[in-house]
């Protein structure tokens, strides 16, 4: 146990769900008052769980060794920031303990740490006290810090100034250079050029050079793959692998692009009238070749592959791509881009290509909505997930990897005299 560095053991953190006091919680009190219809736990059926509990993590246990970096999958809401957050002292377990040998370097936000008002020479200070550093510490390694992030012109201007991007650049600067024994690092990470990307990435190396031990959370694989060398996944809540970090990078491809779900025959959830329905989609690159991550600005095709069971037909095929929590963020159409296209084969592919990935790194479901002769044949709802690493989409070095936004847009500046 000597070399262990983290050690986790079945941890759990429940919250509680919407409002503290609601209408159902007061009848609840009213019914215990009146002595009956509830079972004196606020779980008025038995189960032992009320409705407005969430286990946002349940039973993790693992363990991380001196030197190593491991890398936390999941999609969003698997727990991912949560366990991070105890991880780093921010808040407290509901059951199980997590015990962490030395001092804790953590960047898990934008800016965590980082007082608006206060200038970026100031807030320098003020975060590596809190991250535990001595101002003697923090003053010898000043300009160094600085130096790392990048913005020194700006060291005096209020950090409430700074983009998300500058204050990132500042926040990992001091986090690394508080020489923890533990560095945790989340995926805003990835905000921010690729020459300072790469330089964070050297910097995580010699952190483990020097012995130390790196978590790492990012949804850039290719990163995950090249710097870690364990990784685990959490789903729901719940540690589902933990291991070889490509074994782990393939089972959270596959769960994320839903292999089986893209396979539609099997689907029974749909709507129509089949005459012409789909039994595949798939993602491809330029070439026509599947692809499982695609990047931020590149040429990708979404094809899908049908049986028309009475040719010809007059199609309109609709895939609408949403983010996991519903979100509407483009459309293709055939009929609205080329206009109205006739299916004369009984089976085949209809292929919409996309010439620049418009989709910053994240998860992405995949609509799919089919009228044959104007009336409605087929339609499937998360027919496919999609997910998408950061990339140059300008074509300027610049790492498209903010994971905040809607959809990425083609655009050009310039000055213009008054």
């Amino acid at each position: 146990m000597s070399d262990v560095t983290i050690q986790v053991d079945s941890l759990s953190k429940r919250f509680q769900i919407g409002e503290l006091v609601s209408a159902k919680h007061m009848r609840r009190k009213v019914a215990r008052a009146l002595g009956g219809g509830d079972n004196g736990n606020g779980d008025p059926d038995g189960n032992g769980e009320d409705a407005s509990t969430l286990w946002a993590l349940k039973d993790i246990s693992f363990e991380v060794k001196r030197g190593e970096v491991l890398g936390i999958l999941g999609s969003n809401g698997s727990g991912k920031s949560t366990l991070l957050k105890i991880l780093s002292r921010i808040t407290a377990p509901t059951e199980g303990r997590a015990v962490i040998k030395g001092r804790v370097g953590s960047l898990l936000e934008v800016g965590t740490g980082f007082h608006p008002e206060l200038t970026g020479r100031e807030n320098v200070y003020l975060n590596g006290s809190v991250l535990g550093m001595r101002r003697t510490e923090i003053a010898r390694k000043f300009d160094e810090i600085v130096a790392f992030s990048g913005i020194e012109r700006f060291i005096d201007t209020p950090v409430k100034r700074y983009s998300s991007g500058m204050r990132v650049r500042l926040g990992f600067a001091v986090a690394a250079h508080l020489d923890p024994e533990v560095l945790i690092v989340d995926e805003v990470l990835a905000v921010g050029d690729a020459q300072f990307q790469s330089k964070c990435i050297n910097k995580m190396d010699q952190v483990v050079r020097d012995g130390r031990t790196v978590l790492f959370v990012s949804h850039n694989m290719a990163t995950i793959e090249s710097l870690c060398t364990r990784a685990i996944m959490l789903k729901n809540g719940v540690l589902s692998n933990a291991g070889d970090t490509e074994i782990v990078i393939n089972d959270y491809i596959e769960s994320m692009m839903n292999v089986e779900g893209s396979n539609l025959a099997q689907r029974t959830d749909r709507f129509g009238s089949r005459r012409v329905h789909f039994t595949q989609l798939e993602l491809r690159d330029e070439f026509g070749q599947t692809l499982l991550l695609p990047r931020s600005g590149k040429r990708v095709q979404l094809a899908a592959r049908y049986v028309c069971e009475s040719p010809p037909v007059e199609v309109s095929l609709n895939l609408n791509v949403f983010t996991l929590n519903r979100h509407l963020l483009f459309k293709c159409n055939n009929q609205v881009a080329n206009g109205q296209m006739t299916l004369t084969e009984r089976e085949g592919w209809i292929v919409c290509d996309i010439p620049k990935l418009p989709l910053p790194p994240g998860e992405y479901s995949v609509n799919l909505k089919c009228l044959a002769d104007g009336d409605l044949s087929d339609q499937v709802r998360d027919a496919f997930r999609i997910v998408v690493e950061a990339g140059d989409f300008y074509g300027t070095g610049y790492m498209q990897a903010d994971r905040r936004g809607g959809v990425l847009v083609e655009q050009d500046w310039r000055l213009q005299a008054s």
